[in-house]
């Protein structure tokens, strides 16, 4: 994956910077009016008001993926993380260009999956005769190189919304599952289809690097499990706990408690109800007025729940009262933004995310898989 050079713009970056937010409003309208149907602006729910009101669509990675997909638009701007401009980039025609405004927008789960690391895992399931009745899934929150990993080996992508229905397509064509990187999505879909906690084992890649050759497990104990467990989680959802389920509970008697299943199992099991982002919003939405709720995840998106809700007579809070921030998404600015779009209505594409084509082929193969499921 390579980014095309910032060199030959008219303003570095770091000048843009060192402007307030407020002044960037009218250059972003301006930009975006001059690129017009060429360019079609995604934001992430987890992106901060000062950015996603600028976006033609908004939505999860998925959601996204699938609009960058069908657009025709020549530039796709995903104000989002790497990962996902990465499948849009996957997903998108031939010519479209996808631009990330700010590179140091990454994921921190999709950074605890590395290819080498996931190699070193398959290279030790194989040696343990155990690799032919497993298939690798990973969660859309991966990199391209994770994709194309599992693409190749007969497995595929899933979302939040999908992972049960690519659970029970992979089981219905092996023994074992490798979910990666998030351990919690993979413990909670399991967990909810009536796999034991037993039988879902935690695969720790740092182990191997430490001279051992069973992701801190037994030889039996990874025989004797159904989904091995990559080592990874959301920074985000981890955050919240049990007791803040408790909390909330004891503080506002009849309020729902709806999560995201990136939290952990104990925070999952206290909840009324899990969803993925759209349908944390969906699950507000269909609420009679006056019910409350408080959601676990990130809180741009609780955020912007609460306000959204309130002329529905309905009450949207936080798990945590501290806040959880996606550091991440928050790289992207708009005076990121600005600086993309006025290189891009200038005739320069900055930023630009492309994925090899090698691992492009079979990463598109397992989001395709996807699709079909």
């Amino acid at each position: 994956m390579a980014a095309s050079p910032e060199a030959g713009s008219t303003c570095s970056l770091e000048n843009y910077l060192a402007l307030p937010d407020h002044t960037m409003d009218g250059r972003i309208a301006e930009a975006r009016a001059r690129l017009g149907s060429t360019t079609i602006l995604l934001g992430h729910h987890y992106q901060r008001d000062e950015v996603i009101r600028f976006a033609d669509a908004t939505g999860d990675s998925y959601k996204l993926s699938r609009i960058a997909a069908e657009t025709d638009a020549k530039f796709i701007v995903f104000c989002g993380v790497h990962f996902m401009a990465e499948s849009a980039d996957i997903l998108g025609h031939s010519g479209q260009q996808v631009i990330l405004p700010d590179l140091n927008a990454g994921c921190s789960m999709a950074d605890m999956a590395e290819i080498s690391q996931v190699e070193a895992c398959w290279e030790a399931l194989e040696h343990l005769g155990l690799a032919d009745e497993t298939l690798p899934l990973t969660y859309m929150n991966s990199t391209a190189a994770i994709k194309a990993f599992c693409g190749e080996r007969g497995g595929l992508v899933c979302t939040s919304s999908n992972a049960r229905a690519a659970f029970e397509w992979a089981f219905a064509r092996r023994k074992r599952i490798l979910f990666l990187p998030d351990q919690h999505l993979g413990r909670n879909t399991g967990y909810a289809m009536g796999i034991p906690l037993d039988e879902m084992t935690v695969w720790d890649p740092w182990a191997i690097q430490l001279g051992e050759n069973c992701g801190g497990q037994t030889k039996e104990k990874l025989e004797d499990s159904r989904v091995l467990l990559w080592k990874g989680h959301c920074a985000v959802h981890q955050r919240f706990l049990p007791s803040h389920v408790d909390q909330v509970r004891s503080r506002y008697p009849g309020i729902q408690v709806i999560v995201h299943p990136e939290c952990r199992w104990e925070v999952c099991q206290k909840a009324d109800a899990l969803g993925s982002t759209e349908r944390l919003i969906q699950l507000v939405d269909q609420a009679p007025k006056g019910q409350m709720f408080a959601v676990g995840t990130e809180i741009h998106l609780v955020n912007r729940m609460a306000k959204r809700f309130a002329a529905q007579g309905k009450k949207v809070i936080t798990l945590d009262d501290t806040g959880c921030l996606c550091t991440t998404m928050y790289r992207i600015s708009p005076q990121h933004l600005a600086w993309v779009l006025e290189n891009l209505a200038e005739g320069r594409v900055v930023n630009r995310i492309q994925v090899r084509p090698s691992v492009k082929r079979w990463a598109k193969v397992a989001l395709d898989r996807m699709l079909e499921v």
